[in-house]
């Protein structure tokens, strides 16, 4: 198996996430299903993971685990060497469907946070307009979110959480529902804002490809009950802009690292062996 390996070892990144044993099982009447079994791993400063699975592996259920919605039924979620008791600003969310309060305009929308946590105004702008900048929204701020197309109103619930400057920011499939060419652009956007943020991000998707260009970790995981089944260190997020793309996606290493990743996934030679 072809492999990038980072250039840094794990053992030396501040781990802001971790996980260990983590089993999840809901109970419906007498009825209980296994959702996930078994889930180990660390996610440290500076990561860009991304999770892949088929259909009802519970990915989602593990996002909403560290996310804080959710309690695993065995295991511990820590974050900083905490327990995860609840949802919390340091874990930024970004979901599927835009979740910008239409009543607000742009920049009222990436504010609200800070105002909760009681930032001056003159903060707030400066803050807001930082990211409004980074996100390319500058010149809608004051639109409301029905003015916006749908990976405008993207960008913005980016920029909402971006402006808290959490440890980590958790995506559930939030380009999904977007056009080939929006969802490329949200791509290089995403990537860049990585980068000169220096920020950690945990992305869940159904899309392979979607996953070798941002990830520097991807983790794909076996039907339910969900466990990680293989880990892929790539490099190809650093590569996957302008000119480079299409040499980066018909390179060998990544033709051989997708077509592992879609037999795991499919299941064809049944080995499911880290």
């Amino acid at each position: 198996m072809i492999q990038v390996e980072a250039d840094v070892s794990p053992d030396v990144k501040e781990t802001i996430i971790s996980l260990s044993n983590i089993q999840m099982t809901y109970k419906t009447g007498n009825r209980s299903t296994e959702v996930l079994s078994n889930i180990n791993f660390k996610i440290h400063k500076g990561d860009f993971i991304c999770i892949l699975g088929p259909s009802g592996c519970g990915k989602t259920t593990l996002l909403n685990i560290i996310a804080g919605f959710v309690k695993p039924s065995a295991g511990a979620a820590m974050v900083d060497d905490a327990i995860i008791s609840g949802p919390d600003w340091n874990r930024g969310l970004v979901f599927q469907s835009p979740t910008l309060y239409p009543w607000l305009n742009v920049r009222e929308n990436v504010e609200f946070g800070l105002k909760m946590r009681k930032f001056s105004k003159k903060e707030r702008e400066a803050l807001s307009d930082k990211y409004l900048e980074q996100t390319g929204l500058s010149d809608f701020k004051y639109h409301k979110s029905y003015e916006l197309s749908g990976g405008m109103r993207q960008r913005a619930c980016l920029a909402r959480v971006l402006v808290n400057n959490p440890k980590i920011i958790l995506m559930d499939e939030p380009f999904g529902a977007l056009d080939a060419l929006t969802r490329e652009n949200m791509h290089q956007l995403t990537r860049m804002i990585w980068s000169a943020n220096r920020g950690t991000f945990f992305l869940i998707t159904h899309d392979v490809d979607e996953a070798l260009s941002l990830a520097t970790r991807i983790m794909v995981m076996s039907p339910r009950p969900g466990r990680i089944v293989r880990e892929f260190n790539t490099e190809f997020t650093y590569y996957i802009t302008g000119d480079e793309t299409d040499r980066t996606r018909f390179s060998t290493d990544y033709i051989n690292i997708r077509e592992q990743i879609l037999r795991i996934i499919h299941n064809q030679d049944g080995n499911y062996t880290i």
